[in-house]
């Protein structure tokens, strides 16, 4: 049974959900100064715990470089403390005294006049500690660390001058910036920058993980994200969530759970799932090669590929276990039809994954497996295929699963009637999936999987590594491996996608550490997938 460190590390919630739990929480009696010191006493803890290596790391200044030699347990000694209006500001302020105490030089830039009172009352005390305190941004002095604390969750008006062109000029500072719950300026929910926002190093995230962290604009906003668990009660979580479509955090504990996929003591390779890969042409044979490869990582029992005749020897020399089916092509080098071996048809196989490396000659194809009783995934051209015929009409005529694997360009083709992903993809992803009654995995830096019913998945971490050509091939066969091993076990379908896209995003991640981001092609990626497993 999972613990309860493991359960809150997986929930992600809205601005209006957070609040929502908040307001249970101060109900059932827990006094806003009470947790206020609690979350800011964390806080204080962190910032201590900052290595000076680290902050010469990412700065690349010398280590004898004065910041370096403030305090020994932190990053520097001088910290100046960003303090908003609200409780974020009060947030701030806690951090602030706590960190005066410990011998820290702190100063604090408090622009606003008028303060929450809880807020107020902290900022009075600071001063009666002989803290300075600084209302506009050209007095402030020199400091080694800032902390944000202008605005927490819940903002959604744009912000305008000054404390726009403030942000802006903190922005331009050689200093790491550590923001308390959410970078100033970020909305909580869609990441987008409202006007402006802090460009933060490091950001935890307080209580429960929002959705802006897992949007793909606010990233290079968030910088590196920390989650602060003040032990907020999961019977507060359940009640508020337990009407909503859950939005899920795949930790490593979830993944893991189902990976090996389960196998008896006595089985053969049919029981452990049949794969039909259809992919590849003339002009882009290395797709059914990395597909195949993405495949063979799975530890499917049996595999079988679909290309070209001209391809065959070529794709028996790189998965000599695989059973390669050669088929008629076209002029261009396509296939032309499928020509399975005897007595085979499309529904021997327990699943089907199509598309990279086809090109769009191979729309006959693409129609026949979406006719077919098979779970199936389209990638690649199988999706500009599908998008031609229109998506949402085309696929709601399906008996079987489909899982559609597309990238942010891919999936405005597939969907034009939804909302952009590129300003909500949480909310775009879920949109498409109800209406094409589909899985869809929406490819990016914060991969977002959804059902039909509303459920949403994200990979909280990936690597810029994977934006090589190729790499989406490979998740196309390592989630085709695993969706055929499934067919036989008891795993929701959903389970298995975000297994996958987790797993191939792990793999990108260490392959990225041993051989830097430069050295992650996608045939190097598909060598990396075991190692997941085995670290």
């Amino acid at each position: 049974m999972q613990n309860r460190q493991e359960k809150i590390s997986q929930v992600v919630v809205t601005a209006v959900q957070m609040r929502d739990i908040e307001d249970r929480i101060f109900a059932a009696g827990m006094p806003v100064v009470a947790l206020m010191e609690k979350v800011a006493g964390l806080i204080a803890r962190r910032i201590q715990e900052i290595p000076p290596t680290l902050l010469q790391k990412a700065y690349s200044v010398p280590s004898n470089t004065p910041f370096l030699r403030g305090s020994p347990q932190a990053g520097g000694s001088r910290v100046g403390i960003l303090v908003g209006p609200g409780h974020n500001g009060g947030d701030a302020l806690v951090v602030a005294r706590e960190l005066h105490f410990r011998g820290y030089e702190v100063w604090i830039y408090s622009p606003f006049s008028k303060l929450k009172e809880l807020t107020s009352q902290h900022l009075q005390y600071a001063q009666s500690l002989g803290i300075p305190i600084y209302q506009t941004i050209e007095q402030l002095p020199d400091s080694d660390l800032l902390i944000d604390g202008l605005f927490g969750f819940g903002l959604e008006r744009n912000l305008t001058d000054p404390i726009a062109s403030a942000i802006n000029q903190l922005n331009q500072l050689p200093v790491p910036i550590y923001s308390i719950d959410l970078p100033s300026g970020l909305h909580t929910d869609t990441g987008e920058v409202l006007g402006t926002a802090i460009r933060a190093t490091h950001t935890f995230c307080l209580g429960l993980w929002k959705l802006a962290f897992f949007q793909d604009q606010a990233l290079e906003y968030v910088g590196k994200a920390e989650l602060i668990d003040f032990d907020i009660p999961l019977a507060d979580v359940k009640a508020v969530l337990k009407d909503a479509p859950r939005i899920k955090r795949i930790t490593p504990a979830t993944a893991l759970a189902n990976l090996p996929l389960p196998r008896p003591p006595v089985t053969h390779k049919y029981k452990e799932g049949h794969l039909l890969l259809i992919c590849g042409s003339r002009r882009y044979a290395g797709g059914a090669i990395l597909t195949g490869l993405g495949a063979r990582a799975s530890g499917v029992g049996m595999l079988s590929i679909a290309v070209p005749e001209s391809l065959k020897s070529l794709l028996v020399s790189h998965l000599p276990e695989a059973l390669i089916v050669g088929c008629p092509e076209t002029e261009t080098g396509a296939i032309a039809h499928l020509q399975l071996p005897e007595k085979t048809d499309l529904s021997s196989f327990d699943a089907i994954a199509c598309g990279p490396g086809l090109t769009r000659d191979a729309t006959p194809i693409v129609q026949e497996v979406i006719n077919s009783d098979r779970p199936l995934i389209l990638d690649a051209d199988g999706l500009n295929i599908l998008a031609q015929m229109g998506a949402i009409a085309t696929l709601k005529k399906r008996l079987a699963v489909t899982v559609l694997t597309p990238h942010t360009g891919e999936f405005q083709r597939l969907f034009p009637d939804v909302p952009d992903a590129k300003h909500d993809r949480v909310q775009a992803v879920r949109e498409a999936a109800a209406q094409s009654e589909a899985i869809i995995l929406l490819k990016g830096a914060r991969t977002a999987i959804a059902n039909p019913q509303g459920a949403v998945w994200i990979v909280p971490e990936s690597t810029p590594a994977l934006a090589r050509g190729g790499s989406g091939d490979v998740l196309t066969g390592l989630l085709g491996g695993l969706l055929a091993q499934a067919a036989t076990k008891e795993i929701p379908i959903e389970d298995i996608v975000a297994t996958a896209a987790w797993w191939h995003s792990q793999a990108g991640i260490i392959a990225a550490q041993e051989r830097t981001e430069l050295g992650v092609d996608a045939f190097t990626l598909t060598q990396y997938l075991i190692k997941v497993l085995s670290n």
